[in-house]
């Protein structure tokens, strides 16, 4: 079986995805979608984004990308290469994807790789100390669901992008 590798994250306006190992936001509308996202998937992620976690996520395989050998890996199966992750993650697999959820270094490396990306786009900036670079030609936005500003949480959308492949004929996606 073929998988989707999905990348799902949240980026503020100026391009920060964490702060001090957390969030630099709270964003409960954002923190259920990536659970729906997510759910009984497996998740591939870095050792610090594991460690930034509450606990292990319910319903999901947690996969860690590491070059780190002793650690408190307990819930985790370990991978030391983009390779391995992803034999892990198709093994037992029939979801049809894989979704890869931090941090920036992890995402970095399976850009590339992925066919799409799901992104809680906050319209404000936040300090921050991990940043994903905006997303170039070779991504479209297929969707978009625009939320404004209410009860102290920042305006936001949440937006699917899918690779844009210049063979690919228009509307043929």
């Amino acid at each position: 079986m073929n998988h989707e590798i999905v990348l799902i994250y949240a980026r503020a306006a100026n391009g920060a995805i964490g702060h001090e190992g957390t969030l630099p936001w709270r964003l409960p509308a954002d923190l259920r979608r990536f659970k729906a996202l997510t759910m009984g998937k497996p998740m591939i992620m870095g050792r610090k984004t594991f460690e930034s976690l509450p606990g292990l996520l319910p319903g999901r395989r947690h996969i860690v990308l590491t070059r780190r050998e002793p650690w408190d890996s307990t819930g985790a199966e370990i991978a030391h290469s983009v390779e391995e992750a992803l034999t892990l993650a198709r093994r037992d697999n029939d979801t049809g994807q894989i979704a890869v959820v931090g941090g920036a270094a992890v995402y970095d490396v399976f850009r590339p790789l992925a066919q799409r990306i799901e992104v809680t786009e906050i319209h404000a900036d936040y300090p921050g100390d991990a940043f994903m670079k905006p997303l170039g030609a070779d991504w479209k936005a297929i969707a978009r669901d625009d939320h404004p500003a209410e009860a102290g949480f920042p305006a936001y959308s949440f937006v699917t992008y899918h690779r844009h492949d210049e063979d690919t004929a228009e509307g043929a996606e």
